[in-house]
C-alpha cells in the first residue's frame, strides 16, 4: 500500500490559521489577513492534512480549538514571530543602502510633516533619494498598494490591511464650522444650520463620504447645492456665503488665512472624528516606519497642536496624539 503524502506546513498556512484562532471565524480571518473565506478555509484543511488531525471544532461558534490545534497553536506563534524578526532583520540590514524611498503625504500634513520627515531621512541615509508626494488619502493609500509609495500618511487605510502595518499617529474630531456671527445663542443650532447654506466638500474624496455618511447616520438634512474639494475653497466659502461647514482641525489649518471670517466650535449632533495613520508594507523596511511614526507625533505636538490652539483657543485640546 503507498504511504499517504501529507500537506507541507506553509507560511501562509500559518497566518490563515492563527487569524481563524484569533477572530473565531474564516471569513473575520480572511479579512484580517487581506485573503478569500475560500482561500483560507483550505489553507486549514491543507495544514489539517498535515498534521493529520482536524484543527478547529467547526460547530461551534465561534469556532473553537481541538486539542490539536491547540498543540498547534503554540508552535503557529512561535514560527511567525520568528520570521517577522527574521524579516525585520534583513530588512534593517538592507536599509544601510537604501537608493530610493517613496513618501505620499496626505494634504492635511503635508506642509507641517513632508519637509522635516524628508530632512531626517536624508540625515539617516545619506545615499538614499527621497521623493515626497501630497495628495488625498484614497490618492496616497493607491500608491501604497501600487508600490509607487513605500510608506504613506493617511486618514483612509488598505482595503488588504493584513498586508500592511498601520501606526496610528493622532486623532481628531471633526468641527463645526460657521460664518463669522451666523449662530444666536438664543436659538436652536440645529434650526439655524437648516436655515443657512451647507457648504459641502466634494463626496468624490474620503472627506466629503464620510461627513456625508454621518450626517445621514444622525438624520441631519441637508440642502445639496454645490461640492468642492480644497478645504482652503470649503472654508473661504462659508465666510463667503454666510453659511456652515464639517471639517478638522488639520484642515482648518489648512485654510486658517480665512479663521477672522468663520466661528468655530463642537459638532451640535452626535461626534465623530477620524485616526491618521502611518501606513508601511508588512515586514520590508524593519523599524524604519515606527522610528518615522515616533517623529510625526513629535513634530504634530511641537508644531501643529501649538498652531491650533493659537488660533482656535477654546478647542486647544482637540487633537490627540496617539501613544507610541
Amino acid at each position: 500500500m503507498a504511504k499517504r503524502k501529507h500537506s507541507e506546513l506553509t507560511l501562509r498556512g500559518l497566518r490563515a490559521f492563527v487569524a481563524v484562532e484569533e477572530t473565531g471565524s474564516i471569513s473575520d480571518g480572511a479579512n484580517r489577513i487581506g485573503g478569500s473565506s475560500s482561500g483560507v478555509s483550505q489553507q486549514i484543511t491543507s495544514l489539517e492534512q498535515s498534521v493529520g488531525a482536524k484543527l478547529f471544532d467547526r460547530n461551534s461558534r465561534p469556532l473553537k480549538l481541538t486539542p490539536a490545534g491547540q498543540l498547534l497553536h503554540a508552535h503557529a506563534h512561535k514560527i511567525l514571530d520568528a520570521t517577522a524578526k527574521a524579516h525585520a532583520e534583513l530588512a534593517k540590514h538592507d536599509l544601510v543602502n537604501l537608493p530610493k524611498l517613496t513618501l505620499a503625504i496626505i494634504d492635511d500634513l503635508d506642509t507641517s510633516l513632508t519637509p522635516v520627515l524628508v530632512a531626517i531621512l536624508q540625515r539617516r541615509f545619506r545615499n538614499c533619494f527621497v521623493n515626497a508626494y501630497s495628495g488625498r488619502s484614497d490618492h496616497v493609500i493607491e500608491m501604497l498598494q501600487q508600490r509607487e509609495a513605500e510608506i504613506c500618511v493617511s486618514a483612509s487605510v488598505p482595503d488588504n490591511v493584513g498586508d500592511f502595518r498601520t501606526i496610528p499617529i493622532l486623532r481628531e474630531p471633526f468641527i463645526l464650522v460657521t460664518a463669522k456671527g451666523l449662530l444666536q445663542k438664543d436659538r436652536d443650532i440645529s434650526a439655524q444650520l437648516t436655515d443657512a447654506p451647507f457648504i459641502q466638500y466634494s463626496e468624490d474624496i474620503p472627506m466629503g463620504k464620510t461627513i456625508a455618511q454621518h450626517l445621514k447616520r444622525v438624520r441631519f438634512d441637508v440642502t445639496h447645492r454645490f461640492a468642492l474639494e480644497a478645504s482652503r475653497s470649503v472654508v473661504a466659502m462659508v465666510g463667503q456665503a454666510k453659511g456652515w461647514t464639517l471639517t478638522t482641525p488639520l484642515n482648518l489649518l489648512d485654510a486658517e488665512r480665512f479663521i477672522s471670517q468663520i466661528d468655530v466650535a463642537p459638532v451640535p449632533f452626535p461626534a465623530f472624528s477620524r485616526t491618521i495613520c502611518l501606513i508601511a508594507r508588512r515586514a520590508e523596511l524593519g523599524e524604519l516606519p515606527d522610528r518615522l511614526a515616533q517623529d510625526c507625533r513629535h513634530l504634530i505636538g511641537s508644531q501643529v497642536l501649538p498652531r491650533f490652539s493659537e488660533i482656535v483657543p477654546h478647542m486647544a485640546n482637540a487633537i490627540e496624539i496617539a501613544e507610541g
